[in-house]
Formats: C-alpha cells, structure tokens, sequence
C-alpha cells in the first residue's frame, strides 16, 4: 500500500475497541477512513479472521459505543490479494459524539481528547449556535463607538435597538449576544485584545509593548492601525513635496488584522498576538480553520467558512472587510510588485500571517541572490544541480543563497531528498 496515516486516515492491524476513539473524532470534525489490515508503516498484512464477520463487529461495536451513533460505511477490499476493511466515518451534525462518555478529535495522525472549551464549541455547533450567538453576560451595554461608525460608514442617524437587531447584536428573544459585547464600547468578555510588541535589533530588545483590550473591537482594530503606522510609514521629501512610504502595504497589514479579528476563537485565553519586527510583522490568530475548510480551500479557493459570521457582517458593513473569503487574495495582490512575499502558516490553534517588508527593486538582494532569482525568472523551476551548472556556484554557495532567498520568502523549495526543486513565490 505504501502510504502514511494522516489526519483522515488511520491504521489498524487488527479489530481492537481503540479504533472507536477515532470514529468520535471524524464524526465531530472531518470525514476519515480507517482500514483494518494495514500495520502503522502502512504496509498491508490482511484481515486473518472472517471479513464479513469482522466487519459485523465493527457495525456493532460503533453502533453500541458512539452517542449519538455517527454516519458510516463499511467496505471489503482486497488489495495485493489481501483483504482489508475500511470504515469511511462521515463528519456529523448532531456534535458532539461521545465515546465512553468521552469526546475526541485528531491532531496530526494521533487522537486524543479535547478540552472543554472545544466540547462547548462542539455542543453550540450541534444545535447550530456559535459562540458569538450566546447570551452575553452584561447587558447594560453602550455603543456609541459603533453608532460613529454607522453614521460615517452607513449613513445612519442614530443607533437604535431595532438596527442592532438587523445587525444581530440583539437577539429576539431579548437579550444582547457576545458579538455584541465585543462590539460595545467596553467588554467584560476576557482575552478580547491585542497584545503588540515591537522588536529591536532581536528579540531580546523590545521597543514597545501594548495590550489593547477590554474596549469595543473598533477601538482595538483602530489602536493597532495607529501603532503600525507609527513604525512601517514614513514620509520621504521629494523636492517641496512630501510623499508617504510604506515600508509594508498598509492594506496588507488591515486585511490581516481584519481577518485576524473576524476569525480567530474567542473563547480561549489567549490575545491576538502581532510581532513587529524589522523586517517583518507576524500576526498570531487564536484557533486553527473552522471546520470544513482546509488550509487549501483557505489559502487559494476564495472561499469562507465564517467562524464569526455576526461580527464579519458587522465588519463588512463598515468596509473594514469586503467580500468574505477573499481577504488572502487582496493580501497577495498588495505584493504585486514585491521580491518577498507574504507568507500563510495554518496550524490546529493558530493562523499567522507573515507580512514581509515589500523589495520592489533588486537592491535589496546580494550580487548572487539577484543572479539565481533572475534564473528563476526565466526558468519555472530548476534543481539545485541546474542552478550549479546555470551559475558555475559550488554546492555550498548556491544552497547557502538558496536558504537566503527561501527565508527572505522570495522563493519555494519543494520536494525532498535529490528531488528537490526551487521556483519563485
């Protein structure tokens, strides 16, 4: 079979009670398949009992351990002339599915237990409520900060319970959600901030350090605003003019705080973290992709699961965001014209964007980084070798600018061992 477990697929060399920890975990997440006759190194032993009474088993073992039971097939299969079963367990919508009174989820090819504040989530997804939708817990709330920005965005002449209701800030049956309370003029609701720093020549030297939080979401999206300002513009003298440059597009960085805000998880203890550095800034969103999205569909598919649709739509009507799903693409289209590039890293608890600051021109690479990325121009991908032979670099020197260019992230290494390649971001 030669291939290697993964986030939707598990291996079992025999019918053990351990598989139904897995089966909780696909029904509450993401659909998976787990195949009974493979060994951990993927290769494929064969099922030694009756497959069609394995199988029967596995029916009931599911059937009487999963609360609720969850949507699954079982098929037989033979591969190399040996049989094998696969269990195909369909993402559910009644989350969350227990098994020993337990709930599960996968992290990387390993299962384990999620903690409570993920069994929350998994309870208000499966009576379709997200977290921003619960009953917030003050209600003497002000929201003259929105009101401002209602008047200049969207003409209103003044906020009232029946516009906070049409923005889903009130609910109907009552009573102000948490997207409201995030949204007044002050927050009881903890980790509802910004924590900023600014970094010297490392990391050690800090330069500046802010925590904005317990105030509206506008006010922290504009204090961030402020202090990027404050460190990535400046203004050039061209003759009797004064012209502002942007050492990062300011666009990108709104975009990427904006997308930050809208999609992070609000209910774990943890800010938003933005890391200024000199060339650089990295903004850390608490909690991974919603679920039903990869980090493809994220990355390029221009598509949105809104993991907080009532504070996206509150956001989208005062133009801090604009289409949903579309935040990375206008990202990269502010690097159009740049050497380096932005770059997206998407793990189970975080987002981070990486916004490098923009190289227009080739006076920021050295002699041999603008030669081999003049190459790359030309050439859609080369090898190391093709580059060796192209330059006339030893293999020391043309993998040290290499390295160089891939961590300044102008270019992409791909592939593994002598099949790597090298291409333009």
């Amino acid at each position: 079979m030669q291939t290697k477990e993964s986030y939707n697929l598990e291996f079992k060399e025999i019918v053990s009670k351990t598989f139904l920890k897995t089966v909780s975990a696909y029904a509450n997440y993401s659909d998976g398949e787990i195949i009974f006759g493979v060994d951990d190194h993927g290769n494929v032993v064969g099922i030694k009992e009756s497959s069609k009474e394995e199988s029967l088993r596995i029916e009931n073992m599911i059937n009487d351990s999963l609360a609720p039971v969850p949507n699954f097939e079982i098929h037989i299969k033979e591969i190399g002339g040996k049989t094998v079963i696969i269990v195909e367990v369909k993402k559910g919508k009644d989350t969350p599915y227990y098994y020993k009174g337990k709930v599960y989820k996968r992290a990387d090819t390993a299962t384990i237990e999620v903690d409570r504040f993920e069994l929350r989530r998994l309870a208000m997804e499966g009576i379709n409520m997200n977290y921003e939708d619960r009953k917030a817990s003050s209600q003497d709330l002000k929201f003259d900060i929105l009101e401002a920005r209602l008047k200049r965005e969207a003409g209103i002449e003044r906020l009232n319970l029946d516009i906070l209701k049409t923005l889903n800030l009130y609910n109907k049956d009552g009573y102000y959600n948490v997207a409201g309370e995030l949204l007044a003029d002050q927050s009881d609701i903890a980790f509802s901030g910004i924590d900023i720093v600014k970094f010297g020549k490392d990391i050690n030297k800090i330069l500046y350090r802010k925590t904005i939080s317990n105030g509206s979401l506008l006010t922290q999206f504009d204090g961030a605003i402020d202090i990027f300002e404050q460190y990535y513009i400046y203004e050039e003298i061209d003759g009797y003019n004064r012209i502002k440059k942007e050492l990062i597009p300011k666009e990108a960085f709104r975009e990427s705080l904006a997308n930050a805000i809208v999609h992070r998880v609000w209910d774990t203890n943890s800010y938003i973290q933005i890391a200024m550095y000199e060339d650089r800034i990295e903004i850390n969103s608490p909690g991974g992709l919603p679920a039903g999205i990869s980090k493809e569909e994220y990355l390029y598919g221009n598509i949105s699961v809104l993991r907080n649709p009532i504070i996206a739509g509150v956001f989208n009507r005062l133009n801090i965001i604009e289409k949903f799903g579309t935040e990375i693409a206008r990202i990269n289209k502010e690097y159009t014209y740049s050497i380096s590039k932005p770059d997206f890293d998407v793990s189970e608890n975080r987002i981070r964007i990486i916004l490098p600051i923009t190289r227009i021109n080739q006076l920021a690479l050295s002699k041999a980084e603008g030669l081999i990325y003049e190459l790359l121009k030309e050439e859609v991908e080369l090898s190391r070798k093709e580059i060796d032979s192209k330059t006339r670099f030893d293999k020391s020197k043309s993998l040290r600018i290499l390295n160089s260019l891939v961590d300044k992230n102008i270019i992409i290494k791909s592939g593994g061992g002598a099949a790597v390649t090298y291409k333009l971001k």
